[in-house]
């Protein structure tokens, strides 16, 4: 944002770059997927998405025009939306009989999150944007790289991209899973992206903001490197839902705090909230996927979290940021994750038993 304030963007102008990102994800992450449950092109597939993501990165500091910015912005968006889904799903596949320890893999990111923050920050503030973005591409390259070794799970049997994809939203079960993801998605915007605006309305220091901002990282730790005992004892879904409940908590707890210190003491369960989420969301599809569609899942549950989600809580906030203020926005997000918790819970009970497809334990079938 900081960056598109200093190209002398308007308000309604960075708005609309920071709302379309998230749907652009909604609609990349399932084609890329999809596309690549039904080649079986999945290496090719995200090497082509990862390079297009790294030639976003470097030409992005060179680009002044506005109509030219979100042109390149819809195109970066829609190459990266599934990076992460086709990492996954590697991820689980070659877990082979270790699936529950996809936490202690994903831990990973928490760390380089909590490391390249403070540098990129360092970076910027010494040498401009221009050394951020570009950064970001070495490390992008550098993830190229090493996506190489990546293997994906064989998929003799995908169905079509659109045939498999409609076969798999008319699993009942699996709406509802997507429907919970949305929700979750908004409350991860809520959370986030309107932390520092509802901080200062309560008169915290930027410093403190900064704090608070470590102790969430730091507490996603335990929970995704113990995540294996969770979803051993719990269950994907259990673990979910659980999840869905601390997040609703969370928010709630964010409108009744009336301190910059009660909302800090809040902080302490972030771990319990998208970390534990993404960990259980995860391992559920893998399990749930029809045979040959483990990405195509993947691809769909992020979409739903970081397109879908994100840009509903995204466009809410705002609004809702400016006629109710910070506590307010936390606690119409709040209410509104819990209901569709509780909705989504009591109709899961009413369905007939269903068997999955793949343990999370077990190797995948496709």
């Amino acid at each position: 944002m900081l960056y598109f304030q200093s190209l002398g963007f308007s308000g309604t102008e960075i708005g609309l770059l920071a709302g379309i990102a998230p749907l652009i994800t909604f609609c990349g992450a399932p084609f890329w997927t999809g596309l690549a449950d039904a080649t079986r092109r999945h290496r090719l597939i995200l090497t082509l998405c990862m390079i297009v993501g790294i030639a976003g990165y470097i030409i992005y500091p060179f680009l002044r025009v506005f109509a030219v910015v979100f042109l390149v912005s819809i195109i970066m968006n829609f190459f990266t939306a599934p990076v992460s889904s086709f990492a996954d799903n590697a991820t689980m596949f070659m877990l082979a009989e270790k699936k529950e320890f996809y936490g202690r893999i994903r831990l990973g990111g928490t760390i380089g999150y909590a490391i390249a923050a403070p540098l990129a920050g360092v970076l910027v503030g010494r040498y401009g944007f221009r050394a951020g973005f570009w950064s970001a591409a070495a490390v992008f390259f550098v993830g190229l790289l090493l996506s190489q070794g990546f293997i994906h799970a064989p998929s003799k049997d995908s169905p079509p991209a659109l045939r498999g994809m409609r076969s798999l939203l008319a699993n009942p079960r699996w709406i509802l899973f997507l429907v919970a993801a949305l929700a979750a998605g908004l409350g991860m915007a809520g959370g986030n992206s309107y932390f520092f605006p509802y901080m200062k309305e309560l008169g915290s220091p930027t410093a403190l903001m900064g704090i608070a901002l470590s102790i969430g990282t730091i507490t996603e730790i335990p929970v995704l490197f113990f995540g294996h005992r969770l979803l051993r004892r719990l269950q994907p879904y259990g673990l979910f839902m659980i999840a869905m409940g601390m997040t609703s908590l969370r928010l709630l707890l964010f409108a009744a705090s009336s301190t910059p210190a009660m909302a800090v003491a809040v902080q302490l369960l972030n771990g319990f909230t998208f970390p534990m989420m993404w960990l259980a969301g995860v391992a559920y599809a893998n399990r749930n996927a029809p045979p040959g569609m483990t990405a195509t899942a993947q691809g769909l549950f992020g979409a739903m979290v970081f397109g879908v989600g994100s840009a509903a809580g995204g466009f809410l906030g705002g609004p809702l940021l400016q006629s109710l203020g910070g506590r307010g926005l936390y606690l119409v997000f709040g209410l509104i994750v819990l209901a569709v918790t509780a909705i989504v819970a009591l109709i899961e009970t009413r369905l007939p038993a269903e068997q999955p497809s793949v343990a999370v334990n077990e190797v995948p079938s496709a």
